[in-house]
């Protein structure tokens, strides 16, 4: 047997107990990384019996965490990361300040230093990004308005750990820590400041400018081989490469840096393709994510500081929590979109665990402080997708028992009303189109060019703005909500279209529709054959599965250059 098996020991031991436990968390209800984090605890140091290599696995997981980040990136534009700055950008940072002042709070309460209190709150700040997108997938609302809002919310936690990151060696004395080499020698903060945004910026050009020029091509001369190993090893080259080349030359994150790859690749005509081949390995090394994370966790202070570990779980789930609940509704955006996207960042991760271990390498956090940041992550992570469970009974009993939140729902928004400059013409016998993404976009277009009234419904805030810039008439909020149909006066439409790939609440919307108007004729789009099938089968309307439409199309092509008419067919 060779002499040094640590990886296949670490990767064999974590996969089987991953699967065993799982599969039993499955069959008790339980999501299965409940189950992947109890496969971590066993192996892990704090319990007898094997253990496995700690370093390795987690390098492992941090592969794990870059090809997420990719699959990401692969379905997340540019054009949707902007899309959402307006809420994602003040909302990222204030949330962190709440939750940092929280911690901060609570450890200086505990005696804590100062330096020691900092990183305390600022560990139980950011979110897990391997959490987060798994959450969001495995509930379909990764590419929904609520999903774009809690990715780019991410994207900014992570690039304000990274500079807080940097930050923290050269300020440790101050903060009563260990001197860092570099800033013994006298490196100046604002001097490191300076470099590192100036680092990230350069990062961030050298991607948009090149990376979206080049990764396009790079996968299509790949791709003309032929080789479909090829094609994934070239996507997965590419993701770990950048990720590792950005950590190196820019001090930016493996996930952020795999996650702008991905954006880049997604200009290529071949990014479908690279998600789907690359998707088998970010489901296995996300696995190994979560057990490196119960690897890491010590049962025994359960046991040793029960209280404190309470206090910590209470201010990651009900802090951070209402924090980003009351700064999305500020926002103006509803109480589903505040609830889901609080949900999805209620919980701590590979961040935490990184600034807690520079802070007791630095002597500013304590072994005490390191161990409850720990139960933090793995009690909320274990707990999150609890939360989301409750999102629709949370909304109703809020929404039936606080005239607070029904205020803040009715209150008075410009955007939530059509303006009275619309003229009635188009307000008569229009098309009343729900979502102005991919395809509703187009949609729009081709109205337009063929002068057809209508009335665009949309729940991204930013995107109504533009519209109503162009004097496009469009009206903000969920089209469930029946007060935005009747702003987009469905009750004299002549269709209604649902362009939105939000099929959960399809039928609510033709419902209403129905309700207001029941003459009106209604399209949906889908792209799951089986909702294509129980929506036809509820007779809500036209339905057009993309795969289908997309086969159609081809095959009208293919008769037409074979001299056959496709309706004769």
């Amino acid at each position: 047997m060779p002499h040094n098996v640590s990886l296949i020991s670490t990767i064999a031991t974590g996969f089987g107990l991953a699967l065993i436990f799982g599969f039993l968390a499955s069959r008790m209800k339980v999501p299965p990384l409940v189950g992947y984090l109890l496969a971590g605890i066993l192996i892990g140091p704090a319990t007898p019996g094997f253990v496995a290599d700690m370093d390795m696995a987690g390098q492992l997981s941090e592969i794990g965490v870059m090809l997420l980040m990719l699959g990401v990136g692969l379905h997340f534009s540019l054009a949707d990361l902007l899309a959402v700055k307006r809420i994602a950008i003040p909302g990222a940072i204030l949330q962190i300040t709440v939750a940092t002042a929280l911690g901060m709070g609570t450890a200086t309460l505990w005696g804590w230093s100062l330096g020691g209190a900092l990183v305390f709150g600022l560990a139980l700040s950011v979110a897990s990004t391997v959490v987060l997108l798994k959450a969001l997938e495995a509930r379909n609302v990764l590419e929904s308005v609520n999903g774009r809002i809690a990715v780019g919310w991410l994207v900014v936690e992570d690039l304000v750990m990274v500079l807080v990151l940097v930050l923290l060696p050269a300020l440790a004395p101050m903060l009563g820590g260990a001197a860092d080499p570099l800033a013994a020698a006298g490196q100046n903060v604002w001097l490191t400041l300076g470099l590192t945004l100036g680092k990230v910026a350069t990062f961030i050009v050298l991607m948009l400018v090149v990376g979206r020029r080049v990764f396009p091509k790079v996968l299509w001369l790949v791709a003309k081989t032929g080789s479909r190993e090829l094609f994934t090893l070239c996507v997965v080259a590419t993701a770990v490469g950048v990720a590792y080349g950005s950590a190196k030359l820019f001090d930016v994150s493996f996930a952020l840096g795999a996650f702008f790859a991905g954006m880049m690749m997604r200009e290529s005509e071949f990014s479908h393709r690279a998600a789907e081949e690359s998707l088998p390995l970010r489901d296995a090394f996300s696995v190994l994510f979560f057990v490196s994370v119960g690897m890491l966790f010590d049962p025994s202070v359960l046991v040793q500081e029960p209280l404190r570990v309470l206090v910590v779980v209470a201010i990651i789930m009900v802090g951070k929590t209402l924090a980003a609940m009351g700064l999305v509704l500020a926002f103006r955006y509803p109480l589903n979109s505040a609830l889901t996207v609080s949900a999805s960042l209620a919980q701590i991760g590979e961040f935490s665990f990184i600034l807690a271990g520079l802070g007791v390498s630095l002597k500013l956090l304590t072994p005490e402080g390191h161990s409850l940041i720990l139960a933090g992550a793995l009690i909320s992570i274990a707990l999150n997708s609890l939360l989301f469970t409750a999102i629709e009974p949370a909304q109703n009993w809020i929404r039936s028992r606080s005239a607070l939140a029904r205020s803040l729902e009715l209150r008075d928004d410009p955007l939530a009303e059509l303006p009275m400059s619309v003229p009635q013409s188009v307000l008569t016998g229009q098309v009343v189109l729900v979502g102005y993404g991919r395809v509703g976009s187009r949609i729009a277009q081709a109205l337009m060019d063929r002068n057809l009234p209508f009335v665009v419904a949309e729940e991204n805030r930013e995107v109504v703005e533009q519209l109503r810039a162009q004097n496009i008439p469009a009206v903000w909020g969920n089209a469930s909500d029946p007060s935005v149909l009747i702003q987009a006066h469905v009750a004299r439409a002549g269709m209604l279209v649902i362009a939105t790939p939000d099929s959960f609440n399809v039928r609510k919307m033709v419902e209403i529709a129905r309700t207001l108007n029941p003459a009106i004729e209604v399209v949906v789009r889908t792209h799951n054959e089986a909702e294509g099938r129980l929506l036809e089968q509820d007779e809500v309307g036209k339905v057009f599965i993309g795969e289908h439409e997309l086969a159609q199309a081809m095959l009208g092509h293919v008769l037409f250059r074979m001299g056959h008419d496709l309706r004769r067919t």
